[in-house]
C-alpha cells in the first residue's frame, strides 16, 4: 500500500556522545556574537569627552560661584563709592554729633548780611558784592562758613546745657525743625480755638531760633544762679564791690542835676554857617552865661533835674538826661538841634545818692554779673569742644544755595 513515510528526527538521543570539541563545564551558555554587528571603532581625538564638557554644574558649584560674584561685586561698588563725590548730608562733627548741610547752610544764611556788612567795612570792598569775591587770603563764602560754624559752636555749648537742665530734649537740627513745627500748630490751633496768643502767629524758622535761644539763656543763667554752689551764683559783696568799683555806672536814677540851658533861635533867613559861628562863640566862651549876654534873641534858664523822677517816661527827661549824664560839672553839652532853635546844655553841679543807687541798682548789678560769668562759663565749654569740618562736603556748598 502506498503511504508517506515518517519523517527523520533530527533530534539526540539521551547519553549520545559528540563527535568533536572537548567537553565543556557545566555553565550559562555563552552569549552567540551577530555576524552582521561590526567591531567597534576606536576613539578619535574629535570624539575624546573633555572634562565637564557634558556634565551639569552641581547645585554646591552653582552656590559658590554666585557668593563669588556676590562678593565681588560689593568690593567694585564700594570702590566706586569711595571715588564718587561726597554725598552724605553731614559736613562736620561736633563732639561727636553730626552737623548737617542744612544746618550749615541755615546759619550761613540767617548771617549772610551782618557778614556782608563787616567784609565790606574790614576789606573795602566796593561795587556789587560777590560771595565769590576775595576777602583777604579768602573767598567772602568762606569767611560766611567760618562765621556758621563758629555760631554753631557757640549755641551747641547753650544746648547742651540746656538738655542737661532738661530744657530741651533735643541739640540737632532736626530736633530745632520739630520743636518749630509743634510751636506752630500750637498757635494755630489756640488762635482758631479764640484763645490769646502773645506774639507773632506763627514763627518763621529764624525767628524762632532766636526766641528759642534768647529763653533758654534766660532760663539757664536762672537755674545756674540759685545755689549758693552754683556756677553763675553772685553774692551780695559780688554786687557791692561791682557798684563800688564804677559808682557812676549805676548812680543815674539816684543822681540830682543841676543845669544851665541856652536857647538860641535860629533867625528867618539866617546864613548856612549860622550853627558853626555859634558853636564857635559857645567854645570860646567856655560859659553859656558869657554867650547868652552876646546873642541876640539869646534865652537862659537854670533848672534842677532829679534823675530817678521821670526817667523812661517823657521823652523831654529822656533827652535831658542823656545831655548831662556825660558830662563833668562846668563843661557844656553838643549842640541840640530843633526846628527854629538850638540848644545847649550846662552841667553846674551833681549830687549822687548812692544808698538810693545801690537800693535801685542792685538787681541790675547782680544780673550783669550773672550774666558775664555765664558768658565766660559758656566759653570755656566752647573752647574745650572738639569740631571736625569734612572740608569736601564744605566746598561742595556754593554762593547759590546761600541765596535759596
Amino acid at each position: 500500500m502506498k503511504g508517506t513515510l515518517p519523517r527523520q528526527s533530527t533530534s539526540r538521543k539521551p547519553g549520545a556522545a559528540r563527535k568533536s570539541g572537548p567537553a565543556r563545564r557545566p555553565g550559562p551558555a555563552p552569549r552567540r556574537q551577530s555576524t552582521s554587528r561590526k567591531p567597534p571603532a576606536p576613539r578619535t581625538a574629535a570624539t575624546a569627552r573633555t572634562p565637564n564638557a557634558s556634565r551639569r554644574p552641581t547645585r554646591r558649584a552653582v552656590l559658590l560661584v554666585t557668593g563669588v560674584c556676590v562678593v565681588l561685586a560689593a568690593l567694585v561698588a564700594t570702590g566706586v563709592t569711595m571715588l564718587l563725590p561726597h554725598r552724605t548730608n553731614d559736613v562736620a562733627s561736633l563732639d561727636g554729633r553730626p552737623v548737617t548741610r542744612d544746618e550749615l547752610l541755615f546759619h550761613m544764611r540767617r548771617l549772610a548780611p551782618t557778614v556782608q556788612n563787616e567784609l565790606r567795612t574790614t576789606y573795602h570792598l566796593r561795587g556789587a558784592f560777590g560771595w565769590n569775591a576775595k576777602a583777604g587770603d579768602r573767598t567772602a563764602l568762606q569767611r560766611l562758613e567760618t562765621s556758621a560754624f563758629d555760631e554753631i559752636r557757640r549755641d551747641r555749648a547753650t544746648l547742651v546745657l540746656a538738655k542737661q537742665q532738661g530744657l530741651v530734649s533735643s541739640v540737632d537740627y532736626s530736633g530745632f525743625l520739630a520743636e518749630l513745627a509743634k510751636e506752630n500748630q500750637s498757635r494755630a490751633h489756640a488762635i482758631a480755638t479764640g484763645q490769646t496768643v502773645y506774639g507773632v502767629a506763627k514763627f518763621s524758622p529764624e525767628e524762632y531760633y532766636t526766641h528759642r535761644l534768647t529763653e533758654l539763656t534766660t532760663s539757664l543763667q536762672e537755674r545756674l544762679s540759685a545755689g549758693a554752689h552754683d556756677p553763675l551764683q553772685v553774692t551780695d559783696a559780688d554786687v557791692r564791690h561791682a557798684f563800688d568799683a564804677d559808682p557812676g555806672a549805676w548812680s543815674a536814677g539816684a543822681t540830682t542835676y543841676r543845669y544851665s540851658q541856652l536857647v538860641v533861635p535860629v533867625p528867618a533867613g539866617a546864613s548856612a554857617d549860622f550853627a558853626t559861628r555859634l558853636r564857635q562863640r559857645v567854645t570860646g566862651a567856655g560859659r553859656l552865661a558869657a554867650v547868652a549876654a552876646q546873642v541876640s534873641g539869646a534865652r537862659l534858664t537854670t533848672g534842677t533835674y532829679d534823675g530817678g523822677s521821670s526817667t523812661g517816661v517823657n521823652p523831654h527827661d529822656q533827652g535831658l538826661l542823656a545831655a548831662l549824664q556825660p558830662l563833668k560839672p562846668g563843661r557844656i553839652s553838643a549842640p541840640v538841634t530843633d526846628p527854629g532853635q538850638i540848644t545847649y546844655y550846662q552841667l553846674d553841679g551833681k549830687k549822687v545818692d548812692e544808698d538810693k543807687a545801690f537800693a535801685d541798682y542792685r538787681r541790675r548789678i547782680r544780673q550783669s554779673l550773672v550774666e558775664e560769668k555765664f558768658h565766660q562759663y559758656l566759653q570755656r565749654r566752647i573752647d574745650s569742644s572738639d569740631l571736625k569740618v569734612d572740608t569736601s562736603a564744605v566746598d561742595a556748598i556754593n554762593a547759590e544755595e546761600v541765596h535759596q
